[in-house]
Parts: C-alpha cells; sequence; structure tokens
C-alpha cells in the first residue's frame, strides 16, 4: 500500500473511506498525496465587500496547485454591516465574528487541512477568520477583498455614508428628492469593502501589520488585477508555510500584535480594532489584552496618516500613498522584527519599500498630523473599566467638552428626535443599554452620529453609549463604555440634564453627579431587559464578556 501522502489522515486502510470519500469528487491519488489547503472562502452576493471573493478563490487555488498543494473550498456567513445597520439586524453583527471563527474552527478540525487560506473583506468576517487562525495554529494566510472607489459627488470624494448624511439634508431643505436619489445612485460605485477606514478595511491593515497577510495586500482595491495577483501569490505562499512549518501563532506574537497595535493608532483606525485585537490576542493563546496597553501605544506613537473620515483622502489614496507598508516604513525603528507569512521578518519585507510621496495622506513621523495616536481610551467615574474613541475623527473644539445629557431609550428613538430638531448645540446624547449583554450584541451607534452630521451638529454635541461606532463615524463619540448599563454601570443611571464632562488628552469622562445621589439613583435602579427573539442573541448574551475585554465568548 502506498502510504506517501502528506496528509496523515488519508494513509493506510484507516484512510481508505476519507480516500473515496474525497474521489467521488473528482480527485485523484495524485491531487491526495499533496498538501491539502482549505480555503475559507466567503463569497456572497448579499454582501458588496465579498462579491469578488469568488473570483479571488479561483487565484488562490491556481497559486495552491502551482505550487505544489490541493486546495478545498469550504464557506462561512459574510453579514453585511451596511445592510444590518438601523434595525434589530445589527445586534446579531458582533455575535457573528465568533460563529464565523468556531465555523472555520469546526471545519478544519474535522478535515484536518495541511494549510488554510482565509478569504475575508468585511468588518466582523476578518476579525472571525483570524481568531480562527489564532485558535487553529495550522499554517495560515489572510488575504483580503480589498476596498472599493469612492463616490465622487459634485467634484467631492465620499463613502457610501453619504446616504445616511443625505438624509439629514433633505430634512433640511438642502436637497430635493431627485438629489437624494441621485445620491443613492452613486453612493457606492463597484464592489469592495467601503471605501473609508472603516472596521473592515482597518482589520485588513492590521492582518497585514501583524504578518498575516503578505505585504501590500491590504489597500489594493477590490476591482484591480493587483487584488487578483495577490490572491494568487497568497495560493503559493501557503504551501511555503506548510513546507516550514510555520503556523500562526508563530505570526501572531504578543510582539506582532504590539507592532499591529501601533499601526492602529497611527492610522487613526476603527475603535472597533480595539475589541477585535483582544480577540485575536485571547484567542492565540496569549491571554488578555488590557485596554491600557492601546493609551500606551497611542500616548507613544503619533498618528501619522490620515485617512477619511479624519481627512478628504479615502481608500484608494491610501493605497497610491503607499499603504501599510509606508506607515511601517515610518514606524520601523519602533516595530517588533517579527516573522511574517511572507517567510521573511517584518524589518526585512520594509528592505524593498520607499517612504511616501503623499505626505497629505501618511506623513513622516519627525512631522505627524498629531502628537498622538488616532485611537484612545478614556477612563472616569462613567467608565471605570475603560470606554474607547477615536480623537482622529474628533474636530479640535470638541476635544474637550462639557454638554448636558438626554438620554434615549434605543437608537430609534434618538434618530427621530435628532433629526426632527429637538436635540440642541452643546448636548451630549446618551445611548444606554446597547453592550454586548445589554443591546444585546453591542450595535454600532452609527446612525445616531450620521443624524447629528447631518442636522450640522457634529461639531457642537457628543454621543456616549456602551455599543459601538463605526468607523465611519467622525465627531465626538465615545463609546465601548464598561461596565456597561446592563451589568450596573454609571451609564445607566444617567439623568436627562446632567453634565458630562470629555477631555480627550486627559483621557477623561466624568458624569458630574455627586457620589451620594449616584447611590441614590443606583438604589432604586431596575435593570432594564429587552424582548428579543429565540435563538442565538440569548446565547450570545449569556456567554460574552465585556467590551473591556474585547466581548469575546466563554
Amino acid at each position: 500500500m502506498d502510504n506517501s501522502y502528506y496528509n496523515p489522515l488519508l494513509e493506510g486502510d484507516n484512510g481508505a473511506l476519507k480516500r473515496a470519500l474525497y474521489k467521488a469528487m473528482g480527485f485523484t491519488d495524485s491531487a491526495l498525496q499533496k498538501p491539502l489547503i482549505g480555503i475559507v472562502n466567503t463569497y456572497t452576493n448579499a454582501t458588496p465587500g465579498h462579491y469578488n471573493i469568488n473570483e479571488m478563490c479561483e487565484h488562490v487555488q491556481k497559486g495552491i496547485e502551482a505550487a505544489g498543494g490541493t486546495a478545498m473550498t469550504f464557506g462561512t456567513i459574510a453579514p453585511c454591516d451596511g445592510i444590518a445597520e438601523g434595525h434589530e439586524g445589527m445586534r446579531y453583527i458582533l455575535p457573528s465574528r465568533d460563529i464565523i471563527s468556531s465555523s472555520v474552527e469546526c471545519m478544519v478540525r474535522a478535515h484536518r487541512f495541511d494549510g488554510l487560506v482565509l478569504l475575508g473583506s468585511c468588518d466582523k468576517i476578518v476579525p472571525g477568520l483570524l481568531m480562527a487562525a489564532g485558535r487553529l495554529d495550522i499554517p495560515a494566510i489572510f488575504c483580503n477583498g480589498g476596498p472599493m472607489f469612492p463616490a465622487s459627488y459634485k467634484g467631492k470624494h465620499y463613502d457610501g455614508n453619504i446616504v445616511t448624511e443625505a438624509i439629514g439634508w433633505k430634512q433640511r431643505k438642502l436637497i430635493s428628492e431627485e438629489e437624494f436619489k441621485m445620491i443613492e445612485n452613486l453612493a457606492e460605485p463597484c464592489v469592495g469593502s467601503c471605501a473609508m477606514l472603516g472596521t473592515a478595511n482597518t482589520m485588513g491593515c492590521m492582518a497585514e501589520a501583524m504578518g498575516m497577510s503578505l505585504p501590500g495586500c491590504a489597500t489594493v482595491p477590490a476591482v484591480m488585477s493587483e487584488r487578483m495577483q495577490f490572491a494568487y501569490k497568497t495560493g503559493e505562499a501557503i504551501l511555503e508555510l506548510v513546507k516550514k512549518g510555520i503556523t500562526a501563532r508563530r505570526i501572531i506574537t504578543k510582539e506582532s500584535i504590539a507592532n499591529a497595535i501601533m499601526v492602529l493608532t497611527a492610522i487613526g483606525g476603527s475603535t472597533n480594532g480595539i475589541m477585535h485585537l483582544q480577540a485575536i490576542y485571547k484567542e492565540a493563546g496569549l491571554g488578555w489584552l488590557p485596554l491600557e496597553v492601546f493609551d500606551e501605544y497611542s500616548r507613544k506613537i503619533p498618528q501619522i496618516a490620515s485617512i477619511y473620515p479624519a481627512s478628504p483622502y479615502d481608500m484608494v489614496d491610501f493605497y497610491e500613498a503607499g499603504g501599510v507598508p509606508a506607515v511601517l516604513k515610518e514606524l520601523e525603528d519602533n516595530l517588533y522584527d517579527c516573522m511574517t507569512v511572507s517567510g521573511k521578518t517584518i524589518k526585512e519585507n520594509l528592505k524593498r519599500y520607499e517612504h511616501s510621496n503623499r505626505r497629505e495622506v501618511v506623513s513622516s513621523i519627525d512631522e505627524p498630523f498629531a502628537s498622538s495616536g488616532g485611537v484612545a481610551i478614556l477612563t472616569g467615574n462613567i467608565a471605570p473599566s475603560g470606554a474607547v474613541v477615536k480623537p482622529a475623527a474628533i474636530p479640535e473644539n470638541l476635544m474637550s467638552f462639557t454638554g448636558r445629557a438626554k438620554v434615549f431609550v434605543g437608537e430609534e428613538e434618538a434618530c427621530k428626535c435628532i433629526l426632527s430638531g429637538d436635540v440642541q448645540e452643546g448636548t451630549v446624547v446618551v445611548l444606554a443599554y446597547e453592550g454586548p449583554k445589554g443591546g444585546p450584541g453591542m450595535p454600532e451607534m452609527y446612525r445616531p452620529m450620521k443624524c447629528l452630521e447631518g442636522m450640522n451638529l457634529s461639531s457642537t454635541c457628543a454621543l456616549i453609549t456602551d455599543g459601538r461606532f463605526s468607523g465611519s463615524n467622525r465627531g465626538c463619540f465615545v463609546g465601548h463604555i464598561s461596565p456597561e448599563a446592563y451589568e450596573g454601570g454609571v451609564l445607566g443611571l444617567v439623568k436627562d440634564g446632567d453634565l458630562i464632562e470629555i477631555d480627550i488628552d486627559s483621557r477623561k469622562i466624568e458624569l458630574l453627579v455627586d457620589d451620594e445621589e449616584l447611590e441614590k439613583r443606583r438604589i432604586s435602579w431596575v435593570k432594564r431587559e429587552k424582548d428579543i427573539k429565540d435563538g442565538y442573541l440569548n446565547t450570545y448574551k449569556r456567554i460574552s464578556k465585556s467590551a473591556a475585554q474585547g466581548a469575546v465568548v466563554e
């Protein structure tokens, strides 16, 4: 009996049934003797960021076969944040991250693939795939689907969230119904992840920064031939990792995560990147990653990239400015020299890259856009376990802000009130009971912030919540407030008219109500329960951890 199978599962008499099952689909003995590489193909025609993944999968498969492997594909869910936004579907988006991770784990451990290529593009799919790689600890490479091109409206580039802003413009009678329809039709001009530095593109950049994607991969637009070339090269590269025995946990280390944190703060990425890096860190067997670490790097690493929504420059501009390698080049003296999926260390990879020639997008580290990083951690009596904020997207006049609270029981009520003109300048909009357990599912409070923009209030109001925000949001917003209101956090004790102080430079958020009054409120506090449908949200509510711990499930 020929036992020259690379995968031990297929050897000998015990492997005969497994070989037979693969042969039922046309695989030959010759193909089955090679390393078996699983490709996680997250294609769906329901999510624009994943519409090109099938084509990428074909190129990955060609690369695998050219390098001497056999490719086998399988899928998992890939919900779109934009389509889930503004209704109960958003409560399922963050929980989907852990379903994606676990579904990949189940398939890989059942089939015992020799290596893994992870294809994904959107907000929770990317971290879910990287979490799976860390948990499985087999040779693995991630390749993202790439950003879309921006919308162009009246000589200015926008991401697709121009539609939500246009609702406010129409409400204020700045545009007609016909103009609104035209904006809708041009807002998302092609496939790909959204054109701004939202969570999807942030996490693509994080994957490259930690060494889990090939150098230069993260920012290549979805519709360019280079995107397919990267897919092919990824297929080739996974065979090298398999042959050398380089597994995911040799790449996802404490040091490589530190490199990713430095890039996150240097580019002013999505605040969601914080909880996703925490989750990847845990799944790689590294324990818990405290929020304080992010703030330490934020104070150390300046903001050297400025990308929409922090500036007019979109992801295509970032790509043309050199992308992640251009940022790493500026940070080189601060980086840990970690192994990457290229088979080389990060500093070896950087030898073939130059500094950016578009300094309006990627600055010199000696002349940064801001002296501290683009994401930060706040603490105070309202957030003793921490809260996250994105200084890169906050107007200068709101870096220190004190306002009167206006408390809402839900996102829909807040949006209705904002659009009707009932929210005044100087208000701190408070949205509680939106955390992992209280939401449940920790939905994004994207739409209330966009409504404030559309009503021209984003430079005179703030919004705080134990929920999350979209990476496309800009203005003074504070999220992930922990402990969340549902678990007895002070956020649940706030009343209309209370003064709230937010000071970004001092990293402080305080409810200006004395302890005696807060204790009276706590005595009469009753936990607010939401009526949710039977199913996974109830499970997630029961087993999810705090936002300060990445909202992972245990």
